[in-house]
């Protein structure tokens, strides 16, 4: 496939691979840091071309702590994507945000530990200013494909991602509602900061799965009630997807393909040898 692909999907849990592609090509992206989930399908959706990449792998081998999250959205750039979809399933931390509903948050809160957030350190020091961790841009665009497949979507709220691979206990559930969080999931974070820092459009499709376990009327979240809901939301998002890919391209109107402009303090200008290596699909632009 010759075409450069500028929409890039991230499959979540329940979508491993995209039905309708066409002209398929199966691309594996070395990257300075480590292997990505797996090969990278190149294709066409609704004759537009388009990235899809497995977040757990093509056969779920991957839990949310596993996942290289680094290597996955450089594979995504290397090939040539400017706007990322990233289809998550979830819990749902509200009354009115049933199972089988979706969800595009506009706000993040990283819960998680020990997980690699930034392509930078090691001599490179870079301070990203990410107020508004999601392309308000992107997000609206995929909030109007929702509605134009006539599935039922909710816009805005705050999802919390958390380490897992466990459920929530309830004393969790109950504080993250305290908080005010509107979803649960365990992937958004650091994915949606380093999509940030590859100057990535990036935007969440969240699934509801369950209630998580804070509602007392519901059974506490099993993975076989997951996975029965996950059937339905792989549907759904394939609908949302073919809608969005129809409309496609449309413009960058937002700030992010410039999120590094203003976030280096050693400076592009200084890195070394090495660093420009590693770095250079992300930095390029700013070294001159």
């Amino acid at each position: 496939m010759d075409d450069v692909p500028p929409l890039g999907v991230l499959g979540g849990t329940g979508l491993y691979a995209m039905t309708g592609l066409e002209g398929v090509e199966r691309k594996e992206v070395a990257t300075p840091f480590g292997s990505p989930s797996g090969p990278v399908v190149l294709g066409r959706l609704e004759g537009r071309p388009v990235a899809f990449l497995a977040r757990h792998g093509e056969d779920h081998r991957l839990t949310p702590s596993e996942v290289n999250y680094r290597a996955n959205i450089y594979a995504l750039k290397a090939v040539g994507v400017e706007q990322v979809v990233a289809i998550s399933a979830c819990g749902s931390l509200r009354q009115e945000i049933e199972p089988g509903r979706m969800v595009i948050p506009d706000q993040l809160f990283d819960a998680t530990r020990g997980r690699a957030r930034s392509f930078f350190g090691e001599g490179v020091v870079v301070h990203l200013s990410a107020p508004d961790p999601f392309c308000p841009s992107l997000s609206s665009r995929v909030a109007a494909a929702a509605n134009a497949a006539g599935e039922p979507v909710s816009q805005g709220g705050t999802s919390i991602t958390v380490e897992g691979p466990r459920f929530s206990t309830r004393a969790e559930s109950r504080m993250y509602r305290e908080w005010g969080m509107a979803i649960i999931g365990m992937t958004t974070a650091p994915e949606a900061f380093l999509a940030r820092e590859a100057e990535l459009c990036y935007a969440v499709l969240a699934h509801v799965t369950d209630y998580d376990v804070w509602h007392v009327e519901e059974q506490p979240v099993t993975v076989e009630m997951v996975v029965q809901q996950l059937r339905q939301n792989a549907r759904q998002a394939e609908k949302v997807l073919r809608a969005l890919a129809r409309d496609y391209p449309f413009p960058r109107a937002c700030g992010c393909a410039s999120a590094l402009r203003d976030a280096f303090m050693s400076g592009a200008a200084t890195l070394s040898a090495e660093s420009r290596q590693r770095l250079g699909l992300l930095v390029h632009h700013y070294l001159d």
